[in-house]
């Protein structure tokens, strides 16, 4: 399992992290109980410090998304369909209210940011949807 981040991306490099093992979640790519990398080897793997690879595990653990056994390592939690249906929403709905916010601070009326939002809905290519 390989994750990449970019020390020059303007995201820090935690939550690089989390968005990957996030979306490789709630895609179905990583299933519940798959086991994950240790905190040491995915700071290894990415040439990153165990503290940001803690970070972003403990983050991911917060959010129920995986837990971690003592002895035995972190494993994907097992979500029910619902569940991640619900991460999926969340995740989406924070973004889209961070748009919102930048909209606002940049002066655009709430007309504005829906036509916008529309706009990007019709942009997106069918495979993205």
């Amino acid at each position: 399992m390989e994750f990449t981040v970019s020390p020059n991306s303007p995201t820090p490099l935690y939550q690089q992290i989390v968005d990957q093992i996030r979306a490789r979640i709630l895609t179905g790519e990583l299933r519940g109980g798959d086991p994950l990398p240790s905190i040491r080897q995915l700071a290894s793997d990415l040439l990153a410090s165990v503290i940001t690879t803690k970070r972003a595990y403990s983050e991911l653990e917060a959010e129920g998304l995986i837990i971690t056994r003592a002895g035995l390592g972190t494993f994907v939690a097992d979500l029910d369909a619902r569940t991640i249906e619900a991460v999926k929403s969340g995740v989406v709905a924070s973004h889209l209210g961070a748009a919102v916010r930048v909209g606002r601070e940049l002066g655009l009326a709430d007309e504005q940011i829906s036509r916008l939002f529309a706009q990007a809905l019709a942009r997106s290519e069918p495979d993205e949807r």
